[in-house]
């Protein structure tokens, strides 16, 4: 009986339950689109991952830091060629294959003289071709290298690069420069990871890419008599020191790492965002069963007077709100496969080839997919469903409506205002924390409490903050707008819920508008209060070779060049903890074209021999000025050195870095294995035209594209441009959110206009044209937006403003609030009220009204 009431109540209005249906499908679309992508994806390369892996990989030993093999930049380890005879030699091996592999070189198409390849991300990779029973590619078009001028390209490079058979490609490595022509093009059977390769004959891959005759490692395949880990212990006894080796399960491993890693940001970041639209998709929800329930009223008090129980009528609403998020949860499954292969699409756009007709379907997804569209619904109708119990039969019968209940109002006031003080406090705790983590803590939950604390004073608000946003209407709008203000203070608790669900996106845009807007105000003041030097040339993933740091030296209008190398280390400190660290070797021009924020000690110091620390690290291990830090840069090279300055904190130029002079580092390694340059920077002469002078290194560098040369300004757009890419990402991720929270506001108008029939027929009859009607449902739409605007706006203030306060000695030092951003916000929340308001008011202004007065 329960059953078939709530079916037939759920289809009679059914109409009424199109958006909230709407909503449940596009958050459930989110997660399951996102959960299908993210399995399909790791699939994928866990399958290319376990078809390449060679059964052992015989590679250089470690360096000894801490098991990490981090390298100088332009700087290869390397296996000896006799490695592949000997291994061959070992029991159960059928075939030993010698490698190279490099990722530190330029593919460049000489027509255009651009790189190919990606920018970021995924590395360009050159080596040797070898034929492996493994192989990740094979030979689609043309055929393998067989000379020293031939390269073999893979399909996707070459495709996006619009080069064939035939064409020419320059290979950089270092400041060498060496022309091939393409003489085949490679297909990744399984997919293509992002990457682009390109392959030599062995003997050039060896003269260009290493400079000598020698292997990066040699890839074993075994005759299936010993396991892998009885040929990798075999292979360790027969080669001795000076090698590691990988089974196919510890390779499969490691290249998982580093793609998961990526993968499991974009997986948790997405849901993230999918569960912030289903929260406010929950705002929706409980507008539509609150409204339902407010217009089915004397339907409800018949069915307690011929017998209903409370118990009864509450299950009856939840009954409904659990076939809505069935319904809605099966159609966002089936929408999240049109999204997954979207996002596949997408990813195929940025180089990452993936199948969208092997979509991995596996049971998180129905699991994650229903259980969250029927919980959101089963909880935000629980509310009204609970409301709806508490209707007496008489009461019920005798009108559509019961009155508030004063008592429950004064409670939800006391809790919103603790909650809301709460959470205040806490944002005050958290910008006055010493240390950022703890802020961090306080943040997170201050931002909590006063979400929860604005939504339940929603109501409160709502009377107070509409009357004076709608106390202009009636002068300007006349009856219309005296109607719209008081139709949107008539029911506050509507109107705070429809508002909130546009809170929340608007905070959060808002608030990541500050956070943003600080990075790049403090970036730049940090540029300007800090570096003197006048351009900044970066080599990217490859670095910058000697010649090319002699090419910056003789460049017309500079003074000299300073230039940046990094190192990995390990620091052991005198109360005998010991770090694992990026060490960062200066010239002796760094002191002059830097000011660096000092706490103690002097800059001098970095030229004598000594080492330079951070605060934080100072302060941790209790250094002193004068202590002594062991270095140990691998391989048995080892430094004793003094603290000769350390560095106050907040300025992110040089928080977390560990400077020494060059010349100290020449004491401990050679300069052959100190690597290249990671980063150059030049200083103008005396007089020179700052913009001639940078043109000039630009034309200096203009065979190496891999190389960017800019200046203070153009460092400066960098950053914003960086910054600018996290901040769209976000606002697109929380565009779902607001189109949820659009629907929300054209919900409670269309249902609340199915409400009014009758007031509205009455309205009409009285003398309120079509027109007048319109523009009451456009105005109460526009007022209800613009509140939920406001209230976001003062919580993103409040959090953003948090943030930049919790963050300020970590280098976000200066606050920016971007007054225009919160304009545009304001000017848009107008904008989505009058297009929320659309048709609602359309449906409205057509009604008729001899039947419109006739409603019951």
């Amino acid at each position: 009986m329960l059953l078939k009431t709530s079916l037939r109540s759920f289809f009679a209005h059914k109409g009424r339950m199109l958006l909230s249906l709407l909503a449940v499908v596009l958050s459930v679309a989110f997660v399951s689109g996102t959960l299908v992508f993210s399995n399909t994806a790791t699939s994928t390369f866990d399958r290319l991952f376990a078809s390449t892996a060679s059964d052992i990989a015989v590679q250089p030993a470690k360096s000894g830091l801490d098991g990490e093999e981090d390298a100088p930049r332009g700087i290869t380890a390397t296996v000896p060629v006799d490695t592949v005879q000997r291994i061959s030699a070992t029991p159960g091996v059928k075939t030993a294959v010698g490698q190279v592999s490099t990722q530190d070189s330029t593919l460049v198409n000489p027509a255009t003289n651009k790189a190919i390849g990606p920018t970021s991300g995924a590395p360009t990779v050159t080596g040797n071709w070898t034929e492996t029973p493994r192989n990740p590619v094979e030979i689609t078009s043309g055929h393998v290298p067989q000379g020293a001028d031939q390269i073999v390209l893979d399909a996707d490079t070459a495709k996006k690069a619009g080069l064939g058979l035939g064409a020419k490609v320059r290979v950089i490595a270092g400041s060498a420069k060496y022309d091939f022509t393409i003489a085949g093009i490679a297909t990744f059977k399984t997919t293509n990871p992002g990457a682009a390769l390109a392959f030599l004959d062995t003997a050039t891959a060896q003269r260009v890419l290493l400079g000598k005759a020698a292997y990066t490692s040699v890839e074993v395949f075994g005759d299936g008599s010993r396991t892998d880990d009885q040929l990798k212990a075999d292979a360790l006894g027969s080669l001795g020191a000076g090698y590691q080796v990988k089974t196919a399960a510890e390779q499969k491993e490691e290249n998982n790492k580093d793609v998961g890693s990526f993968l499991g940001f974009m997986k948790n970041a997405m849901l993230g965002f999918a569960l912030i639209s289903a929260l406010v998709g929950g705002f929706l929800i409980i507008n539509t069963f609150s409204m339902l329930v407010a217009q089915r009223t004397r339907e409800i008090g018949l069915l307690r007077a011929i017998g209903g129980s409370r118990k009864q009528v509450n299950r009856s609403v939840l009954v409904e709100a659990l076939i809505l998020g069935v319904l809605g949860s099966t159609l966002g499954l089936g929408a999240g496969l049109g999204l997954a292969t979207g996002l596949i699409q997408l990813m195929k756009a940025v180089g990452m080839n993936l199948s969208a007709a092997d979509l991995q379907i596996t049971a998180d997804v129905p699991i994650a997919g229903y259980g969250l569209g029927i919980a959101v619904t089963l909880l935000a109708a629980w509310f009204p469903a609970r409301r709806a119990s508490r209707i007496a039969p008489m009461a019920a019968l005798r009108d559509h409506g019961t009155p508030a209940d004063s008592r429950s109002n004064a409670v939800r006031t006391v809790i919103g205002l603790v909650l809301t003080a709460g959470g205040g406090g806490l944002l005050v705790l958290a910008a006055k924390a010493d240390k950022a983590a703890t802020g961090g803590q306080y943040l997170g939950l201050g931002v909590l409490l006063t979400l929860i604390g604005f939504v339940v004073l929603g109501p409160l608000l709502a009377t107070s903050v509409v009357r004076v946003l709608g106390a202009l209407l009636p002068a300007l709008f006349g009856p219309s707008g005296k109607l719209a203000q008081r139709n949107a203070m008539r029911n506050p608790r509507r109107t705070g819920a429809t508002a909130g669900a546009l809170m929340i996106g608007l905070a959060l845009v808002i608030g990541a508008s500050v956070f943003t807007s600080s990075v790049i105000k403090s970036t730049n003041a940090q540029i300007d209060k800090s570096v003197g030097a006048d351009y900044i040339i970066s080599g990217g993933r490859t670095g910058l070779a000697p010649e090319m740091v002699k090419a910056a030296e003789n460049t017309p209008g500079i003074d000299h060049v300073t230039g940046q190398k990094y190192l990995p280390a390990v620091l052991t400190t005198p109360d005998g903890k010991t770090a694992k660290e990026g060490i960062s070797a200066v010239s002796p021009t760094f002191t002059a074209d830097f000011t660096m924020p000092v706490q103690s000690g002097s800059p001098d110091s970095l030229n004598q021999g000594a080492i330079v620390v951070g605060q934080d690290f100072a302060r941790d291990h209790g250094l002193r000025i004068g202590d002594r830090i062991g270095v140990d840069y691998g391989k048995g090279r080892t430094q004793s050195l003094p603290v000769g300055m350390i560095l106050t904190k907040g300025n992110s130029l040089f928080d977390g870095n560990y400077f020494i002079g060059v010349d100290t580092l020449g004491k401990a390694v050679p300069v052959a294995d100190q690597g290249a340059d990671a980063v150059v920077f030049g200083k103008a002469r005396a007089g020179a035209d700052v913009a001639k002078t940078l043109a000039a290194l630009e034309e200096s560098f203009k065979e190496y594209p891999q190389v960017t040369v800019r200046d203070q300004a153009g460092y400066k757009d960098l950053v914003q441009e960086q910054v600018n890419t996290l901040l769209y990402i976000i606002y697109g991720m929380l565009g779902l959110a607001i189109v949820v929270a659009v629907l929300g506001v054209v919900n409670t108008l269309a249902l609340s206009v199915v409400e009014r029939t009758r007031e509205i027929g009455l309205l009409r009859a009285i003398g309120l044209s079509r027109r007048q009607l319109r523009r009451m449902i456009r105005l109460e739409s526009v007022v209800i937006a613009l509140f939920g605007a406001i209230l976001g706006t003062g919580l993103g203030l409040a959090w953003g403003i948090t943030g930049q306060q919790v963050l300020k000695d970590q280098g976000l030092e200066t606050l920016a609030v971007p007054t225009g951003t919160i304009v545009a916000t304001l000017i848009a929340s107008v904008v989505i009220g009058l297009l929320a308001a659309l048709v609602p008011a359309f449906r409205a202004g057509r009604m008729n009204v001899l039947a419109a007065i006739a409603t019951d």
